[in-house]
């Protein structure tokens, strides 16, 4: 069979991945196995692939292709979450679009174009991790609005609420004025911006003087209901009793005192603005103020503001700054760096906003999440990850769960009269459907004693039972991801009776995320596992940096520096692209990317190739018995693979990723093709290759296959690319599913005598280098030893291109010498080199070594330096000091051979 002279990633990734799919490698069901589970954290269903993704789902599967190859029964679970907030603004701006204003909607109208929008674009991004090689077991896909899995959310919310977990109030929420919904405060982004502070005077009623206050947010002075200073504050104790007046709008607000002010702050007088600040909330609440809603939803001026009325608030800010001034109530403006938080979803500048929503209790079903992280039952890569992870738990806030949108999972309240008298009161029942409501409101009406008749008049009328308009909060859903996959009637069975897959698969091994979802999704997955299981969801979470471009920056559109996932696959491959992502991203650290990356994991993909074309090119010669040089190579080599697969299945166990890809990377590159394949190639004779013997040709394909099985999780369409051509296989026999290497015997003593045969050999060839010695002309070299012979002489002679290798007990004169360790080398170079040229060289060298030295022993004569000096700085001075001693000693001893 001819082999291609290249490798064409394309035709190996068009080929071996439907192959893969075909014969259901990928595919996961319960046996006597054991298992090995990973959930994806499932991208947003609004998504493309991004390099943050290329990351994070190569790392799953390389961690699933190696569990597979290690006889776990491996499954990793795909799936999109319905992401509801940047799934409706998709959906809203592709209807505005067409025309369509969401207003003009009906409910059920808008989630019509929100379920016809996803069936169309909501499966790319699954479609492109194919792309990459993610070997998901594809049957198994879950979307977070699948019926099943949002009865799942539906039936934790009612049982939520029945143990007092979930309640509903007004309280000062984070509000998203673009995408019109209250967000947690971990979905706030916090960025320094420059911003005008601007010191206001509120002159005191019936009086001359004036209050100045310093505020960011002029726009919210019409709803101001008081200003507070601290009542140790000597400049305003005469002021007790009296009141301001809030300019522009000539309203008269009391001035109250309350230790909550630092007097020591700004000019020690507050604006009190109860309706957009927590704070000022607060501070309103304890001394009965009034609230004055001043902005609309969408952030703009409400009309309780009296004037500006309609005016976005930005806008509002800057003419409200130029009013004030020209009326003469500005003392001063500075421009002043202050933190605005930001909407993670839309990037709309967040609004504090009093709103009726609905909330979980976080303080005590934490506790377990927070416990099994601390005791080490669940492991966060890296450690670091461990503190904050603490901090936030034991710090939690209630968690704002109910969101102002129409795509996602509906809150299951239902409303109606309390008293049927007079329509009057509100009740609240918790029901999955209309019926199931309507008939928990009839049992409440009758047991208050109303007769059948006015119950059944109720029923008659129009939406006399109405369904609570939010939906909840994504995270909602998603945090009951490891359990919905496998078992969605888990909350209502419960885990003495859940079903055969969760009872199998749960809890997973690993999860593979980002750090700045630790609290979003991988603490509350951990609440959600301990209270409907008992359990953990998984036992380690490996937390992946972000990607940043070579200058540090995240990765962006609007920046213009994140290349397109899939046009480096179409350039270097998916295995290209896959050993590129990982050979610069340690866990938790971020990963500063460069196209440069993704061409050396190319490049690592042709000298695989062209190593193995070198192979299968060979002329075996049955009955040729191998070389001394080749045996030597073989028994090392075995000895290598050995020692470096424990270190590989070392740092796997780890989680240290681009340790291992680089330890592999160096074995196959260095110690199998620089050095293995270079021991044991057959000698040319008159331009023709001799042939290889049997014995060693054998050993070099089994070397290749396992060096390929450990790379296949790295490399997956190369690697079965090639373990299909080195022999006629069935189609079951896939390396997909080959089992992983074992470990064999370790000889240290051999491994370390070879270290000393490489070293040997750099050196002859650094002696060519130098004197200019044609790699065809041989060399002859000695070793001052009490020995005769040892075990790599032969691929010493051959890989250095030796005449002969000899030992000797006494020096060799007049010829170059070194030192490896302890042991004297000698090479005769007078039938070699121009002497005269020799001695000029290593003249000019003394004469550079004798400066340095001379500088380093300035350093160590001077006793303040060695006083001060730390005992690292000190030790490298002093093996500076030892290593031009020893260069000046070999370059006198070279001078006097010459």
């Amino acid at each position: 069979m001819e082999i291609a002279k290249t490798y064409n990633p394309r035709e190996a990734e068009a080929k071996w991945y439907p192959h893969w799919l075909q014969n259901k490698f990928f595919k996961s069901t319960p046996d006597d196995r054991k298992p090995y589970t990973i959930v994806i954290p499932p991208p947003n269903v609004t998504g493309v692939l991004h390099m943050g993704h290329m990351l994070n789902n190569t790392i799953q599967d390389v961690l699933i292709r190696r569990a597979r190859m290690l006889g776990y029964n491996a499954c990793w679970v795909p799936g999109t979450d319905h992401a509801s907030i940047a799934t409706e603004a998709k959906v809203v701006a592709l209807l505005k679009e067409k025309g369509i204003n969401k207003k003009d909607l009906s409910r059920e109208d808008f989630l019509k174009h929100a379920w016809d929008w996803k069936e169309k674009y909501g499966g790319i991004i699954l479609e492109q991790l194919k792309k990459l090689g993610a070997s998901c077991d594809w049957d198994r896909t879950k979307f977070t609005m699948d019926e099943s899995l949002s009865d799942a959310v539906t039936d934790v919310f009612i049982d939520l609420f029945k143990k007092g977990y979930i309640y509903r109030g007004v309280r000062m929420v984070n509000w998203d004025p673009q995408g019109l919904t209250a967000v947690s405060d971990e979905e706030v982004i916090y960025k320094e911006k420059d911003s005008q502070l601007v010191y206001i005077n509120y002159k005191i009623d019936g009086e001359d003087g004036f209050v100045t206050i310093a505020t960011t947010r002029p726009e919210t002075i019409m709803a101001d209901t008081a200003v507070c200073v601290n009542p140790t504050d000597e400049r305003y104790t005469h002021l007790k009793g009296k009141k301001v007046i809030i300019p522009l709008i000539n309203k008269a607000v009391p001035i109250i005192f309350d230790e909550y002010v630092d007097a020591n702050f700004g000019t020690g007088a507050l604006k009190v603005t109860p309706a957009h600040d927590i704070n000022d909330f607060n501070l309103g609440q304890k001394h009965k103020l009034p609230t004055i809603d001043g902005l609309t939803q969408d952030g703009k001026i409400s009309e309780a503001a009296q004037i500006y009325v309609g005016m976005d608030r930005f806008a509002c800010r800057k003419q409200i700054i130029k009013d004030l001034q020209e009326q003469g109530y500005v003392l001063k403006t500075e421009t002043i760096k202050n933190k605005v938080g930001h909407s993670e979803r839309t990037d709309a500048v967040i609004e504090p906003r009093l709103s009726m929503q609905w909330f979980l209790k976080m303080s005590e079903v934490s506790k377990p999440a927070l416990e099994a992280v601390l005791n080490g039952d669940i492991k966060l890569i890296p450690e670091k990850f461990i503190n904050t992870y603490k901090h936030w738990m034991e710090n939690v806030h209630d968690w704002c769960i109910s969101r102002q949108l129409w795509w996602g999972q509906r809150i299951p309240a239902w409303y109606a009269a309390a008293d049927l008298n007079d329509g009057t009161g509100i009740q609240i029942f918790m029901a999955k459907t209309q019926e199931e409501a309507n008939e928990k409101f009839k049992e409440y009406y009758k047991s208050k004693g109303y007769s059948d008749e006015l119950i059944d008049k109720f029923f008659q009328k129009k939406d006399h039972v109405f369904q609570d308009e939010d939906v909840l909060d994504t995270w909602f859903s998603s945090w009951l991801w490891p359990l919905t996959v496998f078992d969605a009637d888990i909350v209502k069975k419960g885990w003495d009776k859940a079903n055969a897959d969760l009872k199998y698969y749960y809890p997973t091994n690993d999860l593979v995320t980002a750090p700045e979802i630790l609290f979003f999704w991988v603490a509350r997955m951990i609440i959600a596992g301990k209270e409907y299981t008992g359990l953990k969801p998984f036992s380690n979470v490996y937390l992946t940096g972000i990607v940043r471009d070579k200058l540090g920056r995240k990765m962006s559109k609007s920046l213009g520096n994140s290349p397109d996932p899939l046009e480096l696959i179409e350039k270097y491959g998916a295995d290209g692209v896959r050993v590129g992502m990982l050979l610069c991203s340690p866990a938790g650290n971020d990963l500063m990317f460069d196209e440069s990356y993704c061409e050396q994991g190319r490049n690592f993909a042709n000298k695989v190739w062209n190593a193995f074309r070198l192979i299968k090119g060979f002329e075996v010669a049955v009955a040729a018995s191998p070389s001394k040089s080749s045996e030597a190579a073989i028994t090392w080599f075995q000895n290598k693979l050995s020692e470096q697969l424990e270190i590989i299945n070392d740092h796997y166990s780890k989680y240290r990723m681009s340790d291992a890809l680089m330890a592999t990377y160096k074995l196959v590159w260095d110690d199998f093709c620089a050095w293995y394949l270079e021991a044991i190639k057959p000698e040319f004779v008159d331009g023709k290759a001799l042939p290889i013997d049997k014995v060693t040709y054998d050993a070099t394909i089994n070397f290749l296959e396992q060096l390929l099985k450990i790379m296949h999780p790295w490399m997956p369409f190369i690697t079965e690319e090639i373990w299909h051509l080195l022999e006629q296989r069935t189609e079951e026999d896939c390396i997909i599913v080959a089992k992983w290497p074992k470990i064999g015997a370790i000889d240290k003593k051999q491994l370390s005598t070879f270290e000393v045969a490489k070293e040997l050999i750099a050196q002859v060839r650094n002696v060519r280098a130098q004197k200019q010695i044609s790699p065809k002309e041989k060399l002859e070299v000695f070793e001052k030893s009490e020995a005769t012979h040892s075990y790599f002489d032969d691929t010493v002679i051959k890989l250095a291109n030796l005449s002969g290798y000899n030992y000797t007990k006494v020096k060799v004169e007049g010829a170059f010498a070194f030192q490896i360790k302890t042991t004297e080398f000698f090479i005769p170079l007078a039938n070699n080199i121009n002497v005269d040229e020799e001695r000029a060289r290593l003249q000019k060298e003394l004469s550079y070594n004798k400066g340095f030295l001379e500088s380093v022993m300035k350093k160590l004569s001077n006793e303040k330096f060695v006083a001060n000096a730390k005992p690292e700085i000190l030790e490298a001075e002093n093996k500076k000091k030892t290593d031009a001693e020893s260069k000046i000693n070999t370059i006198e001893e070279q001078l006097r051979a010459l």
